[in-house]
């Protein structure tokens, strides 16, 4: 998946737990969890807007876009006779 959830890291620094977010936000802590592990597919603008409130910080500090990194199909040999 091409977006990173840094939210563990944005705690870490601030040396805050899931659960003091999770009560400071208003937001479960599984769903809290979900997120932190990166398998959400979509966060709503307000729950990210308290989020960021909280801990003192932007989106990006929390959310990052990757490339994905699938490797590109390997060329096909130069004796076949099918065009690349």
């Amino acid at each position: 998946m091409p977006i990173i959830v840094r939210l563990d890291v944005a705690l870490a620094r601030r040396k805050m737990s899931l659960t003091e977010l999770a009560e400071a936000v208003d937001i479960t802590m599984a769903n809290l969890s979900i997120l932190k592990t990166g398998k959400a597919k979509a966060i709503r603008f307000s729950t990210l807007e308290a989020i960021c409130r909280h801990l003192g910080c932007q989106p990006g500090d929390i959310l990052e876009y990757a490339e994905d990194t699938i490797p590109a199909p390997l060329p096909k040999s130069s004796d076949s006779k099918e065009p690349l």
